[in-house]
């Protein structure tokens, strides 16, 4: 069955990571809807570490239920954020390619977005036939499923009790060192 794939990063010095939630295409609408459900008033998008402690509680465990699963892949760096970034994506566009991924949505750093292209460019050229792999970059107020990411993300950073509240949906961790 192909999924969707939708991929945000946190930085936790010396460790960088990036979170994939997976959702098959059929689950798509209905995990926006929940997504979009869990906005308070005014709120555009939910961004974790804007969040108060006891929101980030109830809604890291709103998402451990959802039919998602999520994947995250880590690396340490240094100063220099890019090149860990670039492992992971590397990584992840490989794994997806493997799952006969269809489509690959990354939460947008503006002008930043041209590494991340460089990296999908050379990995989808060598499999033009083979990989049906679509990606964009597109900003997180305007796709919902991005948040899962996002939350998954942070709280694995995080570690201890936020990682314990993830666990349920967290199907893969790659430790690319």
């Amino acid at each position: 069955m192909t999924v969707h794939a939708f991929v945000d990063e946190s930085t936790r010095p010396p460790q960088y990571l990036i979170a994939a939630a997976i959702v098959e295409p059929a689950r798509v609408r209905l995990l926006r809807q929940s997504m979009r459900a869990l906005l308070m008033p005014g709120q555009r998008e939910l961004h974790f570490k804007k969040e108060k402690p006891l929101r980030c509680r109830a809604l890291a465990d709103t998402i451990a239920r959802l039919p998602v699963e999520v994947c995250v892949y880590a690396r340490s760096c240094r100063k220099l954020d890019e090149p860990a970034r670039q492992d992971c994506v590397a990584r992840l566009v490989n794994d997806l390619i493997a799952r006969r991924a269809h489509r690959l949505v990354i939460d947008s750093r503006n002008e930043q977005d041209i590494h991340d292209e460089r990296t999908l460019r050379r990995l989808l050229g060598s499999h033009p036939s083979v990989s049906r792999l679509v990606y964009e970059h597109v900003d997180s107020t305007s796709e919902s499923l991005l948040w899962i990411a996002d939350i998954v993300a942070w709280c694995f950073g995080a570690g201890g009790e936020w990682r314990k509240r993830i666990d349920p949906i967290l199907s893969t961790v790659v430790d690319l060192g």
